[in-house]
């Protein structure tokens, strides 16, 4: 008995139907222009949105710093007649001399205890994960609570701190009440405030040293401060000089403390540059002077910034 196969099987595999190079090509071509016009889609929709709250907010500000400005009648260009009104003004240079004396302060406490705490933390060996949690507990307060709090800690009859002091016979403070200590005591508020996502920042980028670093010190006879300046700090020195950057930034820019706490008082001690620009646009309704004074600050620092990145890549 005998069998017949049919053409198909008969055929040789090169005879047979297969799909065309060409169609495959055209395929993956197709599905990646697709995944291209999505993606670009997201990208668009996100370069709206930063635009619009981001960039038009920067160019906006430029151009009201050389118009006269109040909202109600309409803008009137008047050159640098806005940038001349913040040099007259006596206060112009003192908001910023006790901006960076601010920032000075900040840098000498802020900047050197959240890393010491992070050092102690990064030493524990039980219940760090609490010790974590209260470190960056202020951070989750609202910073006018925090203001209005410390205002109370401060306060000169029934405040927490100099009820401390009569406690232990020592002499009261005036802390916000004195030119001589009110910004001291801004600055330690501020600390207060924000030192639990530094010192997260810091303790994160300890846990990636290798321990095999200081138990070769040791083993050299390395004691805790040899430790600390020969493996601790060069191992971290990326993330201080970006956490240093950040700081100066972020206290050039201080208004919460001394707006709530001081007013500017006492003798214009603490009155900071936002808190005068704040003057300029809500209390003299003068919006042309106070987007000059933005203007001047946003051109400092964003130099600085890039002076700043500059010589520590070279330094790198």
């Amino acid at each position: 008995m005998s069998t017949t196969a049919s053409p198909e099987v008969l055929a040789p595999p090169a005879l047979r139907p297969t799909g065309t190079p060409g169609g495959s090509t055209v395929g993956r071509l197709r599905r990646k222009i697709a995944d291209n016009l999505t993606a670009y889609g997201f990208l668009c929709a996100a370069l709206v949105v930063f635009a619009l709250f981001s960039w038009y907010p920067i160019i906006r500000g430029v151009l009201l710093s050389f118009q006269q400005v109040n909202f109600v009648t309409d803008p009137v260009w008047v050159g640098w007649q806005n940038f001349e009104t913040l040099f007259a003004d006596p206060l112009f240079l003192v908001a910023w001399r006790n901006t960076l004396l601010f920032t000075g302060l900040a840098l000498i406490i802020g900047f050197a205890i959240p890393f010491a705490v992070a050092i102690v933390l990064n030493e524990l060996r039980h219940v760090k994960a609490y010790f974590r949690m209260v470190v960056y507990l202020p951070v989750m307060l609202p910073p006018v609570v925090v203001a209005i709090l410390w205002k109370w800690f401060y306060d000169p009859g029934p405040g927490l701190f100099n009820s401390v002091l009569r406690f232990f016979g020592l002499p009261e403070l005036a802390w916000l009440n004195a030119a001589d200590t009110s910004m001291l005591s801004l600055v330690i508020v501020a600390t207060w405030a924000s030192m639990g996502s530094a010192t997260l920042i810091y303790l994160a980028a300890l846990q990636t040293i290798p321990g095999e670093l200081y138990e070769a010190a040791e083993l050299d006879g390395a004691n805790l401060w040899q430790r600390l300046r020969h493996i601790t700090i060069p191992q971290t020195r990326f993330v201080l000089l970006i956490m240093m950057l950040m700081q100066i930034v972020a206290t050039m820019q201080v208004f919460t403390e001394p707006y709530i706490m001081t007013g500017g008082g006492p003798e214009d001690s603490t009155v900071t540059v936002l808190l005068l620009l704040y003057r300029y646009a809500f209390v003299y309704n003068d919006f042309g002077t106070a987007s000059a004074m933005s203007l001047l600050l946003f051109v400092l620092l964003g130099g600085f910034s890039a002076l700043y990145l500059r010589l520590t890549r070279t330094r790198s």
